[in-house]
């Protein structure tokens, strides 16, 4: 193990093969899921809905039966997520990742491809975009009928409501939707066809806050492993895909990511 001391904390012990397996490493795909946002406090799908909405299953509120049924709750359920999301900050994993792309970029020494799980623009906000977002982003809109892509003049509520009806499109008159993607939609396949891609051209992959429950981003990590890349995961518990890793580390996103970039490109900036 390597110790990273840093002037505000205990030295961070980073196991060493990680920096053996990075060192030669040029293209590392970076796979990202709900627990990195959590760290920055934004709730996860499965936290307990609250107020409003504490009597709906979350199925109802992302799932195309549930915009059928009522579309004006599920269209205030995600306007009020989103504002939630812009009130939280990207942590310091995000802004390490953000740095960790700067500094090879500007050197010319690699690139750090970010595919992403979480609908919010936190990677963005740390200076990383990411090159796939699987499951869609919650500040992006398209028309529910003629999939016509949309920027509405919203009014972002100060508390939760109960009902907004939802905008209509200026091109066809359907009903203006999040551009997430719900339970039974299939995920964009610009999106899936990046991801793929990336896992099967990176020299190393990196597996960071997600559960390894969910398809087809929980396979991923098999694809690169299956053509001899080694795979890490950083992540504070055992999860569904544990067992594939070739190296893994018991930490948060928002400790060990900088002190692992700490440790990649130093204190270049």
């Amino acid at each position: 193990m390597r110790g990273v001391h840093r002037p505000d904390s205990a030295p961070i012990e980073i196991p060493d093969d990680i920096f053996d397996v990075l060192r030669d490493a040029h293209r590392v795909c970076v796979l990202t899921g709900a627990g990195m946002s959590a760290e920055s406090g934004v709730p996860t799908f499965r936290d307990p809905i609250d107020g409003l909405w504490e009597h709906y299953e979350p199925e109802q509120l992302v799932s195309i039966e549930g915009w059928h049924s009522d579309p004006g709750t599920v269209w205030a359920w995600h306007l009020w997520f989103a504002t939630l999301i812009a009130r939280c900050s990207p942590n310091a994993g995000h802004r390490a990742l953000g740095r960790w792309h700067r500094v090879w970029q500007r050197r010319g020494e690699g690139t750090i491809e970010v595919v992403t799980q979480n609908i919010d623009d936190l990677h963005e906000r740390g200076g990383a975009t990411p090159i796939s977002h699987l499951h869609g982003e919650i500040n992006k809109f398209r028309c529910f009928e003629c999939g016509a892509p949309a920027s509405p003049m919203l009014s972002w509520p100060a508390e939760p409501q109960a009902s907004i009806p939802p905008p209509r499109c200026p091109i066809c008159g359907g009903y203006i939707r999040p551009g997430v993607t719900w339970f039974g939609e299939a995920l964009p396949a610009k999106a899936i066809d990046a991801a793929v891609q990336s896992a099967m051209t990176c020299d190393a992959m990196i597996v960071i806050g997600t559960s390894g429950v969910v398809y087809p981003a929980a396979g991923l990590p098999k694809l690169a492993a299956g053509r001899g890349m080694p795979v890490i995961e950083i992540n504070p518990r055992d999860t569904d895909i544990t067992h594939d890793m070739d190296i893994v580390w018991r930490e948060s996103a928002a400790i060990a990511l900088p002190a692992l970039v700490d440790g990649i490109v130093g204190d270049h900036d």
